[in-house]
């Protein structure tokens, strides 16, 4: 089962985008995954931060979630044009990645896994 796991500029190379290896965006992953840009400070990003966990909980393997902490990596913060947080990213496999800021609702995030990572929720699907 994947967790929720943390990134660092080093890690988020190996698994998200290589910029020194590539001009072009290429997804390095397997699945579709979500960034948080968060910060330990930001009152919202803690509050979407346990719904983000429910989500890498619920759809184990279909996704994976990622967390970038914006104080710690500032560089990929700025790569990304990060300027409010939350900030989220969606990564499907094929395709380019979207940005949302804000936290958002458990029911919106869903739909946008399903829309833009095109990933059913798995309790409609088991339905």
């Amino acid at each position: 089962m994947r967790q929720v796991e943390h990134l660092t500029e080093e890690t988020f190379k190996q698994k998200v985008f290589n910029w020194e290896k590539n001009q072009d965006w290429k997804y390095e992953g397997d699945v579709p995954a979500i960034i948080d840009f968060w910060a330990e400070w930001c009152q919202p990003c803690r509050i979407i931060g346990p719904i983000l966990e429910e989500l890498q909980q619920e759809y184990g393997d279909k996704i994976q979630v990622y967390k970038v902490d914006t104080e710690a990596e500032p560089r990929l913060a700025a790569m990304f044009g990060i300027r409010n947080i939350p900030t989220l990213l969606f990564i499907p496999v094929d395709g380019m990645p979207q940005m949302a800021v804000g936290a958002l609702p458990k029911e919106v995030l869903k739909q946008a896994i399903k829309e833009v990572l095109g990933v059913e929720d798995p309790a409609q699907v088991n339905n």
